[in-house]
């Protein structure tokens, strides 16, 4: 029987990553490691609770939070004792909810983003016909703009040997296989040495069976910093392209809802190839949010939000 007490807070966030509003009624539930429910009521903020310390596998808790018109969401384990409180962040987003470009103009971009602005505007005939393409995509293809946001953001805050992978990127494949769950570009092949140097550091891991999901592929590593929404750099080594001098490999990147390969295969890969849905850019960025926050790293902060 737990005779000690440990400290959770629980905070909540709406999709533009500001404090959800105080009007908004929460359902949080909290289960311990035995699945043994704690907590299940409602609350207008974010609360702090007192809870059981068990000294063992049951202080891994379980966080649940659900409000009227907004999606669920949650985060385990969170492993809780009287000598460190916890915080919980969540972000709910609404049932109906939708992307808001206003950040990501294209002015906007070339201001605040020159990395990714250069390498969007690389290979068109003019700068205006970049413009045209950037915007159309967003005008047409708003699930597909904010994929490759939601991709080059989380690729610019992974610390390679030298530099983050973003930074070997040099022109991206403006066509159909742009799309709501990855995008197809051309890079510096030193990004493959500095990936498998990264996989030796430990912060990549080489996805076995990779060409299974990924057509054409000769290589591909996953990013294992989080439980949920990391970064995957798949290689297309023997597709290459001549740029300004150099010559570049085709890259696809992407976002996988979860970092267990046999969880990726099962509920993702198959569940989306049997049900004709991609990978959702909602979810990945909500849940990048919910994984960066809980691990202490810079915000996952996207040039858009989600309204």
């Amino acid at each position: 029987m737990a005779e000690e007490s440990s400290r959770l807070r629980v905070n909540v966030f709406d999709g533009s990553r500001q404090p959800i509003a105080n009007d908004v009624e929460l359902l949080i539930t909290i289960t311990d490691g035995s699945n043994k429910q704690l907590v299940r009521d409602n609350y207008r903020t974010g609360q702090t609770f007192a809870l059981p310390f068990y000294n063992n596998l049951f202080d891994n808790y379980t966080v649940v939070v659900y409000a009227d018109g907004y999606t669920q969401a949650g985060f385990t384990p969170v492993k809780c004792s009287p000598q460190t409180p916890q915080t919980v962040e969540i972000m709910l987003l609404k049932t109906d909810a939708m992307f808001n470009f206003s950040q990501a103009g294209w002015d906007s971009l070339s201001a605040v983003n020159p990395l990714l602005f250069g390498i969007l505007a690389h290979g068109s005939p003019s700068p205006g016909a970049a413009r045209d393409r950037y915007e159309q995509l967003m005008e047409t293809r708003g699930p597909a703009l904010a994929c490759l946001l939601n991709i080059t953001t989380a690729m610019t805050a992974i610390n390679l040997p030298f530099g983050n992978p973003l930074t070997y990127f040099k022109e991206l494949i403006w066509d159909n296989s742009m799309a709501q769950d990855r995008f197809y570009g051309y890079a510096d092949p030193v990004l493959y040495d500095q990936v498998r140097l990264a996989a030796a550091h430990g912060t990549f891991v080489r996805e076995p069976g990779f060409a299974m999901f990924h057509k054409g592929a000769t290589d591909s590593y996953k990013q294992i910093q989080f439980g949920e929404a990391n970064v995957q750099l798949t290689f297309h080594a023997d597709d290459k392209k001549q740029i300004d001098g150099l010559e570049c490999i085709k890259m696809e990147p992407d976002i996988d809802y979860y970092e267990d390969l046999a969880a990726h295969a099962l509920l993702e890969v198959i569940h989306n190839g049997i049900g004709g849905c991609l990978t959702d850019p909602k979810q990945v960025y909500f849940l990048r949010w919910i994984a960066g926050r809980r691990a202490g790293t810079p915000e996952f902060s996207p040039p858009y939000s989600i309204v």
